[in-house]
């Protein structure tokens, strides 16, 4: 290998190719269906120049794959607008103490299924660094599904009518990252409560959740109608969880045309 972790080349036939180990082919391959014991065979016999044709293939096929399933997991995220965290407006958020920015980028919280409160005035940023973070994750991979509280609500709550909810809960269930935005922004009766409950105890050590909302714990109970309900949610997320706050003017306040 060259010092920069790419395989040497050199040149065969007046074209230049890399320079590569039947091992190194083989790994590149791992992902792609192929029948492993013929491949094998064939890298066996093969040129060092045919080996390297075949690296540079499996690696632009690997490359494509990954890339096209980022693309998928973004899309299926249905995040309702994109953001990321270049030019990020870090100076409204007050992080816990011993946990910051590095451990919020580096999705260890998602490896843990660790939750995360996004909470504090509004227009301070809360939503676009949960599309940011959810952005993230699914460029590394992590399936994520985007939802507004009240959306959510509807949705499960249209599937239960439907009775299809066990399907529904199953599908979301598939995300290692799910982003409920706006609780509390709008009220939710009992029925859609329970159904939030469903999606919040079944993530449980499961899954992250990350929650933007407006409102203290203390105020969780009017979200959820019932004062046991909350106390659960939030036992839940005390326990592997933690929170951000944010507080200053609102971002649309300070760039808004109606001055």
């Amino acid at each position: 290998m060259n010092g920069d972790g790419s395989a040497p080349t050199g040149r065969r036939g007046g074209r230049t190719v890399d320079k590569s180990t039947p091992e190194q082919v083989m790994e590149l391959a791992r992902n792609l269906p192929l029948t492993k014991a013929v491949l094998r065979d064939a890298v066996a016999d093969a040129t060092p120049g045919q080996l390297g044709f075949l690296a540079n293939l499996f690696a632009a096929e690997n490359a494509s794959r990954a890339e096209g399933k980022r693309l998928r997991l973004t899309k299926q995220a249905m995040f309702p607008q994109e953001k990321s965290l270049d030019g990020y407006d870090w100076s409204m958020a007050s992080f816990p103490a011993g946990w910051g920015r590095e451990q919020l980028t580096s999705l260890e919280f998602v490896d843990r299924a660790e939750d995360l409160v996004l909470y504090g005035d509004v227009g301070c940023g809360k939503t676009h660094l949960a599309i940011a973070i959810g952005t993230l994750a699914c460029q590394r991979m992590i399936p994520v599904r985007f939802f507004t509280a009240s959306g959510l609500v509807m949705r499960l709550r249209r599937a239960k009518d439907e009775n299809r909810l066990d399907a529904e809960l199953k599908a979301i269930g598939r995300a290692g990252l799910i982003i409920i935005d706006e609780l509390g922004y709008l009220p939710i009766d009992i029925d859609g409560a329970r159904l939030l409950f469903q999606i919040i105890a079944d993530s449980y050590e499961r899954r992250s959740i990350i929650f933007t909302s407006n409102l203290e714990f203390s105020r969780w109970a009017d979200v959820f109608g019932d004062g046991d309900m909350a106390a659960a949610v939030i036992d839940r997320i005390v326990h592997h969880g933690r929170i951000v706050r944010f507080h200053g003017e609102s971002y649309r306040n300070r760039h808004s045309l109606m001055k």
